[in-house]
């Protein structure tokens, strides 16, 4: 079977995108956009190809994906379009710099600063998952490189966090959460099928929100600092 790929490249971060087709072979079942991609002369980021560290990720066919999870036989159509994430600065052809990710996890400070407690360890273990990929911010309408929302790459960490931190901490984590996640949140839900890992989204939203802002809502309606 052969699957005509048709990939967006570009030379370098300030250069022009342009579109180049290759033909592909597909020589096991379980060949993959991965596999594909290790044979032709195109840059793009990799690294344990087994789904866990989410560096493979890009858009395949309008879907963000993870390339080694993407069975080329499973689809449907003879053309396979192929792009880099659409939400970050290419750096060359299928590789983004994913630094603004990054940045707001700096900015929502997701870090402890005391020894922590695992009062919620079901919650932690589910948002230890995530392989900061981006995927969920390619797909989610409210995330912008450039604003103040984390997105579920941002709520993942804090979810963890929350599920851990002492008294103190939960309160400053708390607030770094209400503002860079819950405030900026649609609640659309459309990373929901898109993450590699399955994260329970609306689990992790649902116990989040309670620790870090009704929680919190309910002690100062009730004379609580």
């Amino acid at each position: 079977m052969k699957k005509l790929l048709k990939i967006k490249r570009q030379n370098a971060p300030d250069g022009l995108p342009f579109w180049e087709d290759y033909e592909y072979e597909i020589q096991q079942e379980s060949d993959t956009v991965a596999t594909a991609l290790f044979t032709l002369p195109v840059v793009w980021e990799k690294s344990c190809l087994q789904k866990k560290c989410g560096a493979c990720a890009m858009v395949v066919n309008g879907k963000p994906v993870l390339a080694c999870d993407t069975v080329l036989s499973h689809i449907k159509s003879d053309t396979v379009v192929i792009e880099p994430l659409r939400k970050f600065p290419v750096v060359k052809d299928l590789m983004v710099d994913r630094e603004s990710m990054m940045r707001k996890l700096k900015e929502l400070e997701v870090w402890l600063r005391q020894d922590a407690e695992p009062v919620e360890e079901e919650m932690a273990f589910e948002a230890s998952k995530c392989l900061q990929c981006g995927l969920c911010l390619e797909i989610c309408p409210n995330y912008y490189p450039d604003g103040t929302f984390g997105g579920m790459a941002g709520m993942a960490p804090m979810a963890r966090l929350l599920a851990k931190a002492g008294e103190d901490d939960r309160k400053e984590i708390g607030r770094n959460y209400q503002k860079g996640i819950y405030e900026g949140c649609g609640k659309s839900l459309a990373c929901r099928k898109i993450c590699p890992a399955g994260m329970d989204m609306d689990h992790l939203l649902i116990k989040s929100n309670a620790i870090a802002v009704w929680k919190h809502f309910r002690k100062r309606k009730n004379g609580k600092k």
